[in-house]
């Protein structure tokens, strides 16, 4: 017998259950909908140069703290400012003459950039604390816990919004500002996880065996208790997408000029009567990345939650 044939063999229930869990959510609409959306908005940012009809140059700058920044510069075109949809522009212009469907194009790929820093830096961070704090409990667990209720006492979008003022303008300064908000509910949600699992038969058995603290926490606790967790990371890539535009919709995001979908609803507002694609375009690619992830995510909860799948 083959190391496959012996692997498979042992974990045949395990293969049996994934097989199971997979037929489930590839027949729910919905969750295939979340998952095309998806699809659809990772290959606009992979293919970005070869999708835009305008690109944007980069030049390297000094910002005010010193440091050197490379930022998106489009070539302006006054004389084709605010033109309709078109063949020539599909999503039309904005008032300094820019292909809205470039933009939005390129600015797939900083909003993927963004949610993905965010959320996996504060899973991360989320995920070591609270696991420490559910599995040695203790002075650990009240601390963790305690720092975690200042955070959730105040309302997430207004404490980023007081980092974000307190670090300054800038994307990097959006995604430090909600990766210091977002950990705390992946803290909560793992920590609930550990302090279930760590009674199993089999984390006694492995403690008795003389294995370290550690281990038990990453190969035997861990891996059996992640299922939330996909369910709350695929809601909250959407979510954080949302923040991002809003804090550049008010100015404490992306600097003028980027091709940040919150900004460009930001700076056409004015023209909303105007020009209505300066706004409606960049509003709906914000629509379809929330909504892919959100139907994604409750796909996912549907199919891993026991209860819901009877």
């Amino acid at each position: 017998m083959g190391f496959f044939d012996e692997w498979k063999k042992r974990n045949e229930s395990r293969i049996k259950e994934t097989k199971f869990t997979l037929n489930l959510f590839r027949h729910s609409f919905l969750s295939m909908l979340g998952l095309v959306l998806i699809l659809l908005m990772i290959l606009t940012a992979l293919f970005a140069p070869f999708i835009a009809t305008e690109h944007p140059n980069y030049v390297t700058l000094i910002n005010p703290q010193g440091k050197r920044v490379t930022e998106q510069r489009w070539e302006i075109h006054f004389d084709e400012k605010l033109e309709p949809p078109s063949s020539e522009h599909l999503f039309g212009t904005n008032d300094y003459g820019y292909d809205i469907f470039s933009m939005i194009v390129y600015g797939s790929r900083l909003s993927i950039k963004i949610a993905l820093m965010v959320v996996v830096t504060a899973l991360i961070i989320g995920v070591v604390l609270g696991a420490l704090a559910g599995y040695f409990g203790g002075w650990m667990d009240e601390l963790v816990m305690r720092v975690t209720d200042i955070f959730f006492s105040i309302p997430g979008l207004i404490l980023a919004m007081a980092f974000t003022a307190a670090l300054g303008r800038s994307i990097e300064h959006v995604m430090y500002a909600m990766i210091i908000v977002w950990w705390p509910v992946y803290t909560r949600i793992i920590r609930a996880q550990v302090l279930k699992t760590r009674e199993e038969t089999y984390v006694e058995a492995a403690r008795s065996l003389g294995t370290t603290d550690l281990k038990i926490i990453f190969k035997h606790i861990l891996p059996n208790s992640f299922a939330p967790l996909f369910v709350q990371v695929t809601m909250d890539m959407g979510a954080v997408v949302l923040t991002a535009a809003g804090l550049s919709f008010i100015g404490l995001g992306a600097s003028p000029g980027t091709a940040e979908w919150g900004l460009m609803i930001s700076s056409g507002r004015a023209y909303i009567f105007q020009a209505w694609w300066y706004v409606f375009f960049p509003g709906m690619a914000i629509v379809l990345f929330v909504l892919g992830f959100n139907l994604l995510g409750d796909g996912l909860r549907d199919v891993l939650d026991p209860k819901l799948r009877r």
